[in-house]
């Protein structure tokens, strides 16, 4: 369990920041009241972040900012001073925020931001700037935030790592650059990707609002004028990566299966019919396969249906690993599944559906006894053709009932 590091000399005050923390967030937390004592923590302990008091009994002007910073370590500032030009010189320094300690709202500000914290380490960020100076700037903040990074010069270079890195979240562009600017780079983007699937913030010095109007036109999550604040910059970063976190929350529900988090039958069709408009365009042969578990009634009957649940799980992970991200896999019902493998022919279609039958195969769950526990599926396989999604599912139905029939544990594949 990653650690948080609180020094503060009110004992009351960290106690009560400490117990908080514990109570909402997987964290553990160490207090320090003194200089001394966060020494000796920082020395002993990695910490996620630190939690600094700025006037301590033996460090009263904020030696412990510069310990720690000496140290790599990221740091919320937690103070009582309220001078406005302190907190412009603290916040120069490379600290992750300044906090000024008034009451509960600023205990629950603290813990959301560690939460916000820990969530952005999942994200991946490509900026896009000709000036590697504000690169570089724009990295440290980033990567102060707990952000992977990915720093490029301009839009034909951004995409081109957008096309080697599937799981970026955000892309930060500036407008004038050379090649490609950054109007022409989010109308690019936007052709391959929605809202949903990537954030874009555009940054500018230019003070012609209307840029500001058509980056937003063109697709544009949010827009950040040059010079900017390092707070103005981490609220926009934080809010528009939890914007897109909230809306993929709702998406998933709605199209997720409860239990194994893959597609539900709903969301397959609407998929599929995307889909095939598209290959319309561009013809690509599609592999439809329907899955069952064998026998899986006598698993919940003999094992019991929280053993018949894990079956369903690990099946629904194998059958995630065995694909690539632009195949599509569904549960359709408790025990049957349907995959699309994309860009493929009838040969490597059934390689490909033989090796997953053979992956079940030799796999097991494990029982509350931890005894092996192992399955079997049987699977109807159609390559693409003019019929409709109905068509293709009704028959691949029929050759999955045909290899139950024909013994179970195989794969029939329509000739």
């Amino acid at each position: 369990m990653e650690k948080i590091l609180l020094v503060e000399d009110n004992k009351t005050l960290a106690k009560l920041i400490a117990r908080k923390i514990k109570e909402t967030l997987k964290f553990e937390v160490d207090i320090a009241y003194t200089l001394r004592e966060a020494k000796l923590f920082l020395k002993a302990y990695p910490y996620f972040i630190a939690l600094l008091d700025v006037n301590l009994p033996d460090a009263p002007h904020g030696e412990v900012i510069d310990y720690a910073l000496s140290k790599n370590q990221h740091i919320i500032v937690l103070t009582a001073n309220a001078d406005k030009e302190f907190r412009k010189k603290i916040l120069k320094k490379e600290i992750i925020d300044y906090v000024t300690k008034g009451g509960v709202d600023d205990i629950n500000y603290i813990i959301q931001t560690i939460d916000r914290l820990s969530k952005n380490k999942q994200h991946k960020v490509l900026v896009v700037d000709d000036s590697m100076v504000t690169r570089k700037h724009m990295k440290t903040l980033l990567q102060n935030l707990f952000f992977n990074v990915i720093t490029v010069a301009h839009g034909e270079e951004a995409m081109g790592m957008l096309e080697t890195h599937s799981d970026i979240s955000l892309v930060l562009t500036d407008y004038n650059m050379p090649v490609m600017d950054g109007l022409e780079l989010t109308h690019e983007i936007r052709k391959s990707y929605t809202k949903n699937e990537l954030s874009i913030i555009a940054l500018s010095s230019n003070e012609d609002n209307e840029i500001n109007a058509m980056f937003l036109k063109h697709g544009a999550n949010d827009y950040i004028r040059k010079p900017f604040s390092k707070e103005e910059f981490s609220c926009r970063i934080n809010n528009t990566v939890e914007a897109r976190e909230n809306l993929n929350l709702v998406t998933n529900h709605i199209n997720r299966d409860y239990l194994t988090g893959l597609y539900n039958r709903s969301y397959f069709f609407s998929h599929m019919n995307d889909y095939r408009d598209e290959i319309q365009l561009s013809p690509e042969i599609y592999a439809l396969a329907m899955i069952n578990i064998d026998s899986f009634k006598t698993i919940n009957d003999t094992y019991g249906h929280e053993i018949g649940d894990k079956v369903i799980i690990h099946l629904s992970e194998i059958l995630i690993s065995t694909t690539n991200y632009r195949d599509i896999v569904a549960r359709f019902s408790a025990e049957e599944f349907c995959v699309v493998v994309k860009n493929v022919n009838r040969f490597s279609a059934e390689d490909i559906f033989e090796r997953l039958r053979e992956e079940v195969q030799k796999s097991y769950v494990l029982s509350s006894n931890a005894k092996e526990i192992q399955f079997t599926i049987s699977i109807g396989v159609i390559i693409s053709g003019e019929e409709t999604i109905e068509d293709n599912i009704d028959q691949a139905d029929m050759l999955l009932y045909k290899a139950k029939q024909e013994g179970k544990n195989q794969v029939k594949l329509k000739s």
